[in-house]
């Protein structure tokens, strides 16, 4: 057995490049296929003949299914451990199912049927097979981080690379959506499932390529202890529930959520319905909101970090989106070549608040790390519950906004999605920055552990 010394060395000391690489690429087929899910999915669903309303319910029914598999995710990896199992078959399951969410009706083709009912309980079954998956592997790799390593710099440089691959994922779905759509029109529902089922087919592809380097670069954290000496005694629900901290990060941890996820789903809604811009504007335009944010997360890498900086920084970036909603709230179809420029604050802003929004639940779990996959299970359980809530409120509105499309060019009027690209995130960012400033975030200080932190 190595000394105690030498031991919170391994705990505390900062991870080789390598190794923080190897970390980061581990969420790309889960970021790849989110960011079609929530780019794409309400888009789709009306494209092919669903209502809003039905199309809302299909999206609930995966945040749904997704929230109650991370609470249960959580709590099994935090009692028996097996990070890498757990996101094997997180992987597994997305890969298999993500196809059929953006593929035909396949019990509609069974039943040889095509009713809307038949495609909103269709439709709603593999969504929430999917976000079974996703949530697993999700939880697994996000609660990775805290048995990795005990030095509070370095969580936030792998939560910072994690983000920089998550940009690096919504840019490979833009760029194959790009290229999808100028190749193949969509004149029909039929040339419109056949769009989107190529856009899956090969965001899987391209997910799975990089988890492999993710499981044959990561080896599995080990913070075993020894039966006879100090350790760290498992810990229950009940000790989170103590900490105010707890609800200040998960408070803003789901108004984080809602910012980019609420502004990720209608942005193809705004920039071709309320602005007209042309069709491949639905990839465009995201992409050069990720290109930013990957720009902005890896530049992050390189700080330094205590509880003050990620305050600023998170309070920065929410005042920058404030900035943007006014913006999108009000901007004219005349001066659509403006998103480019919103865009490009977006991006920036949507990498300070979510590098230091994850980062702080490090802070929070601190040396904890045998009850970290429940802070993340649960926390992550408010935010796809409280985005589906959201999503399905603004979609209920949906068909009874103004006809955007006899709006005045000089004019902005009021629609679904530019409140929910605009107001919305705004409003939340708010409310994160004003939970931030009252916080208390105090980096961890490490005990020695019985065995190293990388096998």
């Amino acid at each position: 057995m190595i000394s105690n010394t030498e031991d919170e060395e391994l705990g505390t000391k900062p991870l080789r490049r390598l190794s923080v690489f190897y970390y980061g690429v581990g969420h790309m087929l889960n970021d790849i296929t989110s960011a079609c899910w929530f780019t794409y999915l309400l888009v789709f669903l009306t494209d092919i003949g669903l209502s809003p309303s039905d199309a809302a319910v299909v999206m609930l029914s995966g945040q749904i299914a997704d929230g109650f598999t991370t609470i249960f995710a959580g709590e099994l990896i935090d009692r028996f451990g097996h990070f890498k199992i757990w996101h094997a078959a997180g992987s597994l399951l997305v890969a298999i199912s993500f196809s059929s969410v953006f593929g035909g009706c396949l019990p509609c083709k069974v039943l040889g049927s095509s009713s809307s009912t038949l495609k909103t309980v269709g439709y709603s079954t593999f969504a929430a097979i999917f976000n079974v998956g996703w949530a697993a592997t999700q939880v697994s790799h996000m609660s990775m981080v805290n048995c990795i390593t005990l030095n509070s710099t370095t969580r936030v440089v792998l939560a910072s690379c994690r983000n920089a691959f998550t940009m690096v994922a919504n840019l490979s779905l833009y760029a194959v959506a790009f290229f999808v759509f100028k190749v193949k029109t969509s004149g029909t529902p039929i040339s419109v499932e056949n769009q989107y089922r190529w856009i899956a087919y090969i965001s899987i592809a391209i997910g799975c390529c990089f988890v492999g380097v993710f499981h044959l670069g990561t080896q599995e954290p080990r913070l075993k202890q020894d039966a006879h000496g100090k350790g760290y005694a498992r810990i229950y629900w009940t000790y989170w529930f103590k900490k105010i901290l707890y609800y200040q990060v998960a408070l803003v941890y789901v108004l984080t959520r809602l910012v980019t996820n609420v502004s990720q789903a209608y942005l193809a809604f705004y920039v071709i319905d309320d602005l007209q811009m042309p069709q491949f504007s639905k990839a465009s335009v995201p992409a050069v909101i990720y290109i930013c944010s990957f720009i902005v997360s890896v530049l992050l890498q390189e700080m330094t970090w205590t509880g003050p900086r990620l305050k600023s920084f998170y309070s920065a970036g929410g005042l920058l989106w404030l900035f943007c909603g006014a913006g999108i709230f009000f901007l004219p179809r005349s001066l659509s070549y403006l998103m480019y420029f919103l865009s490009i604050v977006i991006g920036i802003a949507n990498a300070l608040i979510m590098v230091t929004g994850v980062s702080m639940q490090s802070f929070l779990v601190g040396e904890d790390v045998h009850g970290c996959a429940f802070v993340y299970g649960s926390l992550s359980f408010l935010d796809k519950i409280s985005c589906g809530v959201a999503l399905c409120i603004l979609e209920s509105y949906q068909n009874s906004s103004t006809k955007v499309h006899s709006c005045s060019p000089t004019n902005s009027c009021f629609s679904v999605a530019r409140f929910g690209l605009g107001f919305v995130p705004a409003a939340c960012a708010l409310f994160g920055v004003a939970v931030t400033c009252s916080m208390k975030l105090q980096p961890p200080t490490p005990k020695p552990l019985m065995e190293p932190l990388l096998a």
